[in-house]
């Protein structure tokens, strides 16, 4: 399973990216102060972690430096959202820098391409009785394989990857087909339905009024 570092003072929002992962189906520890972020990097393996600049003790620009030869992939989260901070913490060698607030479904999103980037994605989901052999591009139930487009694959893994969590139309338009959806378009919606009943997820894969569709699991 892919472990996780958060490095967050601020325990509301360490506790709601924690949640979230958590429910994406990662593994997560929090730290609250770059002393203790050190404690955990020295003692455990992670596979990314997410750091905030302003911390007691050390701060994140000087944890990026400790973290750098571990070749662990960082991503900074802070409402320092100057230009030179931004360009400070990529130059240093942050794989992406998301400014607070920000929507969860961007988080997940970005942790899960710069995960790719690192090869270190779960090469293999099991989930709504559904499983995601995610390098030969497979998807079993019970056994048996379930043949789906191009399309369909990227929609399934797309709702996956974001368990318990409602995506707004044009959220899964952009990360499925790419561009921005047109008003009026039922292409995301004729997916779905056809996607459900390959899969058997109609009481799971619900609609969510005005937003778009949760997968309940």
């Amino acid at each position: 399973m892919i472990n996780i570092l958060i490095v967050e003072d601020e325990p509301p929002i360490s506790n709601l990216i924690r949640m979230s992962l958590q429910k994406a189906g990662y593994r997560c520890q929090c730290a609250f102060d770059g002393e203790q972020a050190i404690n955990l990097i020295d003692t455990q393996s992670f596979d990314l972690i997410l750091l905030d600049i302003m911390l007691p003790k050390i701060d994140g620009f000087e944890l990026l430096e400790y973290i750098r030869p571990l070749e662990v992939p960082v991503i900074f989260l802070t409402a320092k959202n100057a230009v030179t901070d931004r360009v400070k913490g990529l130059r240093m060698g942050a794989e992406d820098y998301i400014i607070k607030p920000f929507e969860v479904q961007e988080l997940l999103a970005r942790v899960d391409v710069v995960l790719r980037r690192y090869h270190k994605t779960q090469a293999v989901l099991e989930i709504g009785g559904l499983v995601i052999d995610t390098r030969s591009m497979q998807v079993t139930k019970e056994g048996t394989p379930i043949r789906l487009t191009p399309k369909e694959y990227d929609l399934l893994l797309l709702f996956a990857r974001n368990p318990n969590i409602a995506l707004y139309r044009e959220t899964i338009y952009r990360q499925v087909w790419g561009g921005e959806l047109e008003y009026g378009s039922k292409t995301v919606d004729l997916h779905v339905q056809r996607l459900r009943r390959k899969v058997g997820w109609e009481q799971r894969l619900r609609a969510v009024n005005k937003v778009g569709y949760r997968l309940e699991v």
